[in-house]
Order: C-alpha cells, then structure tokens, then sequence
C-alpha cells in the first residue's frame, strides 16, 4: 500500500510529505518534499502562544491548514505518483500530556481534495486510553532501529526534542520513549529576534558558536522539575514558547549568549535524558531540524562521550522525513486496525489503533 505521511512539528517551519510503500508492514521511502507555511500562517500560528484567540480563528484555520496540507499532498504526488492513504499529523497549537491536546488541519477538506482517505487526529485516542498522547514515533523507532545485540536510542531534535531506547533484542513493551524538554524551539525563537525576523533557526550553530554559554542562566534553566521527572513525560510550546523566551531574555544576557545558552540547554537536557534512560553508552541516531546543527551535536557529543552518534541519514532514513514516514506507518496501522502506540512510551492503559478515518 502507498501511503502520505503529512507531518508539521512545533518548529513550525512547513508541511512534510513523506511518500511510503508499505508491504507486510515493512515500509521503503519513494520520496519527501517539505513546503514551508505561508508567512502569514505561521505568524499566526505564533502569535496564538502569546495572547488569547477567538474561537472564530480557531475554526477558519483548521480549514486553511487542511487546504495548504492537501496542496502539499498533490505536489508530492504529481513529484512521486498516486497514494492510497494519508496520515497527516496536523498541526499541534496545544498540547497538555495525559489531560488534552487539539491539532489542527481539517482531514475532510484533505480528503475532499484529494480524493482519497484520511487517518488524523493520533494523539487523542491515546490520551483517551490513559496516555500522555506523545510520543507517538517511538513504535516506528522500533520498527526501524531495533537490533538483536545492540542498544540504541533514536533521538528527534524538532522543536522538542525526544528520545525513544530500544534496548538491545528489545520487544515492544520493554521500549522506553519521552520528551527530554527543547529541542530547536528556544534557539529558533532566540535566532529569529537576533535577525529582525530575517532567520529562522541559527543556520549550522553559526550564531551559538560565536557567543558564550551564561553559565548562571543554564543552571537555573536546568533546576526545571520536569527534567527529574521519570518518564511517561511529554512536551510542548506551553513549556518553551514565549513566556519561556522572556525568562531566558530578564536575565539581561545577550541574544548572541542567549542562542549559545539555549543550545547547550538543548543538549544537556537530551543528554540528562539518554543517561536517566540508562543509555549513555548506546548508539544513538539522530533526526530531526537539530541533525543539522553541529554545534548542538558536538555539545551532545562532549556530554555524551560513550555513545556513537551518527544521524538516521546513515541507516538509510533521511533526517528531515522520519516523523512523516513515522505517521506514513501509524496510518497504515489504523487502517489495518493494529495497534499505533506503545504503552511504555506514552503511559496508555492499553495499545490502540490511533486516529480517525476520513473516506
């Protein structure tokens, strides 16, 4: 079965299409296009995290999303050839882990569009069954890095950064996955003021690199409960949006040290986390934004020195398609009516077929 899998993180950067044949459950990548947000939606989107929204805005965006998700679908299509399925994430504009989450992108209007059905709406049916709702990536880490001897920890560096341990010879239940807190979110937001709006995200570390880590800022940022806490833990914008961005910003630092600082929060709190997993000497694979990011990686690598860090570009997994293969795959599931969570991972009382279908 050929699948879309449309994801659109926190980061807020665009739609990603992975296109993915799936046969007996094993799944091959047939091609990716990501297509950034019109610049109007995606101020709009960041504006909703920092002042109340009408409930009208609420409604007319979920319906602009599903239209800019089913052009990005037919793109890749017209690029890739016809789909027989879609799983589209949508994008998150909240999320409370274990209590509620609301992701937008109206799966009628995709499947009107594109005449074909629709899995959406993952993260609740989770929560419903007792989980956090997040995160839902790790059964597809399995799928696809599991070892029989080796223990490796698959590692997303999006706008939130999580972890998903697979011990050597693992089952599924024995699966370890959580938020380990930012992940780009905090040096994204650092590097667009730092610009005038003109960047996005600091372009290869090039900003952090230049600064100096506020060593007092980053041991208080670091006192944060949440990362003591034991997993099932998720995350959210709630956690590192704006208001987050202010307390970074009253300890008067600059936003040169600020972006150094927050990068080297991104990889202590990763790495407090691979260690409190019991994974500190794995291999860990790295996707997401942050793969591209050297100066994050060579912070994580120095906090980290047992583990062999490699990116999932070197398993065949491009870095920047995994989440929408992930989703490409948790679609299938659900169509098929098996299991998309991993209880070990989220907290659910049980495993369930994630999502609802839109023919």
């Amino acid at each position: 079965m050929r699948v879309a899998g449309v994801m659109s993180g926190t980061s807020l950067d665009g739609i990603d299409v992975a296109i993915v044949d799936i046969v007996r459950g094993r799944a091959r990548t047939v091609g990716f296009t990501s297509t950034p947000y019109p610049a109007r939606i995606r101020e709009e989107l960041l504006r909703w995290y920092r002042e109340p929204v009408e409930i009208e805005r609420v409604s007319r965006l979920n319906f602009e999303l599903g239209e800019l998700y089913a052009s990005a679908v037919e793109a890749a299509v017209r690029r890739h050839g016809a789909v027989e399925l879609i799983g589209c994430h949508g994008q998150t504009v909240y999320h409370s882990g274990g209590k509620h989450t609301l992701q937008l992108g109206e799966s009628a209007v995709l499947a009107e569009r594109t005449g074909v059905p629709v899995v959406a709406n993952f993260r609740a049916r989770d929560i419903a069954a007792g989980g956090q709702g997040a995160p839902l990536v790790p059964l597809v880490d399995y799928l696809l890095f599991r070892h029989p001897r080796r223990t490796r920890v698959a590692l997303n560096i999006g706008g939130i950064a999580n972890v998903t341990v697979i011990p050597a010879g693992a089952k599924p239940e024995q699966v370890v996955a959580f938020d380990t807190g930012p992940g780009n979110m905090a040096i994204d937001a650092l590097a667009r003021e730092y610009s005038g709006g003109k960047l996005r995200y600091d372009r290869g570390g090039r900003i952090a690199v230049s600064g100096k880590i506020d060593h007092k800022l980053l041991d208080r940022l670091l006192s944060d409960a949440y990362y003591r806490r034991e997993p099932p833990k998720s995350a959210g914008r709630e956690q590192y949006g704006s208001e987050f961005i202010a307390r970074m910003k009253r300890s008067g630092t600059g936003l040169t040290d600020l972006i150094a600082t927050a990068t080297v929060l991104t990889a202590a709190t990763i790495a407090g986390g691979v260690r409190q997993s019991g994974a500190g000497e794995a291999e860990l694979i790295v996707s997401g934004g942050g793969a591209h990011n050297p100066v994050l990686l060579a912070h994580l690598a120095g906090f980290l020195p047992g583990a062999a860090i490699a990116t999932s570009g070197d398993y065949g997994i491009d870095v920047d398609a995994k989440e929408a293969i992930a989703f490409a795959v948790l679609a299938w599931r659900s169509w098929r009516q098996r299991p998309g969570n991993l209880p070990s991972a989220t907290g659910a009382r049980r495993a369930v077929p994630l999502g609802n279908i839109t023919r």
